[in-house]
């Protein structure tokens, strides 16, 4: 046997160093197969900007005293499965400076109580500020910005309020599977986080 020298690494260690510079080259090739393509990337901000304009169209109904107590809350149902858990809505007004956020089923009852006769909420110029980034977790995160004009009419008071509003909202992407026939199907899933205030106007 020879002697057993100072710089020499015993068989059991390189057998251990071989297996986690294996598992390592596995994880990063896993990772890589876990990336985006482009043409799936396309379709995901496709649908990233249809469940927005979805959001926009849930507020409106929500917000319009036209729509009947069971309608809204129906609608809200809706709106509510295309957020994230624990995800927040912002509020503003241009007669202070304060930002309040409330989760989103409770920022849904505010808006459909609110002390107006008539309530029209619009949104436009929907539009992606901040591409796609994966997270070490393996979720994708994304912005959409949108501009939000709001005008509330009060008919006994005469009281007219109408701001615009510029809101960020967040976008998440991850890899969920379902059941199908008795398959395991993944597939790419778009919720929507936190819709942050950043500017109010008149």
């Amino acid at each position: 046997m020879w002697p057993f020298r100072k710089n020499d690494i015993p068989m059991k260690n390189k057998l251990i160093l071989f297996l986690g510079l294996f598992l390592a080259s596995s994880v990063v090739a896993l990772a890589q197969s876990e990336d985006i393509s482009p043409s799936r990337k396309q379709a995901i901000d496709s649908l990233a900007l249809e469940k927005v304009k979805d959001l926009s169209k849930y507020i409106a109904i929500i917000g319009s005293k036209e729509t009947q107590f069971s309608e809204a809350n129906r609608v809200m149902d809706r709106a509510e499965e295309l957020f994230a858990p624990g995800a927040e809505m912002g509020v503003s007004s241009i007669n202070s400076n304060e930002i309040a956020y409330y989760k989103v089923r409770r920022y849904f009852e505010r808006l459909m109580a609110l002390n107006y006769d008539r309530v029209n909420i619009t949104w436009y110029d929907i539009q992606y500020i901040s591409d796609l980034e994966r997270q070490p977790d393996g979720r994708y995160v994304g912005v959409i910005t949108i501009f939000q004009r709001f005008e509330g009419t009060s008919i006994e008071t005469g009281m007219n309020y109408k701001d615009t509003t510029k809101k960020d909202i967040t976008i998440y992407v991850e890899k969920k599977q379902t059941q199908i026939a008795g398959r395991t199907i993944e597939f790419w899933d778009v919720m929507l986080g936190d819709v942050r205030v950043t500017e109010t106007s008149a």
